[in-house]
């Protein structure tokens, strides 16, 4: 399209996608169908005798109490799944940030969704695997060894990232689609929005930096799985959807993926202003 992407209608938008849109009447329903396509690939895997490798986030969150009430209620075995987070927060000198930091996707992890599963079905704490800072290139070798990935959840940014991936103005699309897990600085956009949608405000509690999943790990999995949910991912979602393939909107990468879909708000798709 060669209209500003701003003034791109909802219709239009629709019309005009180059990537699957699943529209859900609002976030709730999102986080369940976040669940329930976690489940879905869980139970087909089992039934197969065949492993299952998610890459999730940590943000968006909601999908984890449906997807842990879900698990307990029918007694869904997660022993042959492995969930490899996509990123962390690191300190001013490379380490993670402490797991007892509230802000630790460690710790959100084991106290919203691995502690409250029955112990009998939870995911077992080896395979519950985040990047290292201090060995980035595990991630690979351990997907290698796993026999790829299944699927890729995650939330898209005001910039377009996924996962920790800043935009990189500049970088060869080739270049960008193979950046492999590494050690990131986190851009301002980044920095701003984790802080009014967790801290209050506070940017200057955000860390500089964190270990990211790569966008060769990401696009390297069968399945992608990415939403959007507020207001102010009205813009991103028109590059994402009808601009072209750059390194300045990483999420527009999806565009190349065999099974891409974004799973969205009715009220993201709206225009901006």
């Amino acid at each position: 399209m060669n209209k500003n992407y701003y003034e791109i209608t909802a219709e239009e938008l629709v019309e005009n996608t180059k990537v699957p849109l699943l529209i859900a009447n609002s976030a709730g329903e999102v986080h369940y169908e976040y669940a329930m396509q976690m489940i879905e690939e869980i139970v087909n895997n089992n039934n197969a005798g065949k492993k299952t490798v998610f890459i999730c986030p940590c943000g968006p969150t909601e999908q984890y109490p449906i997807f842990a009430r879900l698990v307990n209620r029918y007694r869904i075995s997660l022993k042959n799944t492995w969930i490899i987070n996509m990123d962390e927060y690191l300190t001013e000198s490379g380490e993670w940030i402490p797991e007892d930091s509230k802000f630790s996707f460690h710790k959100w992890m084991n106290d919203y969704l691995y502690d409250v599963i029955d112990p009998e079905l939870t995911v077992p704490k080896e395979q519950r695997i985040f990047p290292d800072p201090k060995n980035p290139e595990k991630i690979s070798e351990i997907i290698a060894e796993l026999g790829g990935v299944d699927m890729v959840l995650g939330g898209i940014a005001l910039n377009g990232h996924i996962a920790f991936n800043e935009p990189e103005p500049g970088m060869s699309t080739e270049e960008f689609a193979n950046l492999p897990t590494r050690v990131v600085e986190l851009s301002i956009e980044t920095k701003v929005k984790d802080a009014i949608l967790g801290r209050g405000g506070a940017v200057d509690t955000i860390a500089d930096k964190a270990i990211s999943v790569g966008m060769k790990e990401i696009l390297g999995a069968k399945k992608l799985r990415l939403s959007m949910l507020l207001d102010m991912q009205r813009a991103v979602i028109r590059k994402a959807c009808c601009g072209e393939v750059t390194s300045e909107c990483p999420v527009s990468f999806i565009q190349n993926h065999p099974d891409a879909m974004l799973m969205v708000s009715k009220n993201v798709i709206e225009k901006p202003f």
